[in-house]
């Protein structure tokens, strides 16, 4: 039996987002920067990024991959970047979906972020790939 999906939103719905978020993203002009200095493929890159929702949303367990350690090893990505994310993702949802479904996923955004960011404040990598507390 499968899980039902935290809302109800189609997969397609989630390529949306993607697609209208990175756009976004690329004009940005503190996140662009970050972005670009990974980033060389664009569509793969949203594909991977609509997997990891689909994953989070719809559980379809297609999704493989540390978003903590791609984050911390990106070297360029601070803890004050995630509002600035945040508050343009919510900008998409709300330009681009229903607005139960921007509530819901948006919610959910926010968890993921506060995590992301804690993990990158309180914790730094060491040469050897671990992760330790920075104190």
């Amino acid at each position: 039996m499968s899980m039902p999906p935290r809302f109800e939103i189609t997969a397609e719905e989630i390529g949306k987002v993607v697609a209208v978020f990175y756009a976004r993203i690329r004009k940005h002009p503190v996140l662009g920067e970050v972005f670009a200095v990974h980033v060389t493929d664009w569509p793969e890159h949203e594909a991977k990024i609509a997997s990891f929702w689909r994953n989070a949303i719809l559980l379809e367990r297609s999704y493989s991959g540390n978003p903590m350690r791609k984050h911390m090893a990106a070297g360029n990505v601070h803890g004050e970047h995630f509002p600035q994310w945040l508050a343009l993702f919510d900008e998409v949802l709300r330009d681009t979906v229903s607005e139960d479904q921007a509530a819901a996923w948006s919610e959910l955004a926010h968890r993921i972020g506060q995590g992301l960011r804690f993990g990158l404040e309180t914790y730094v990598r060491v040469p050897n790939g671990d992760q330790v507390p920075r104190f």
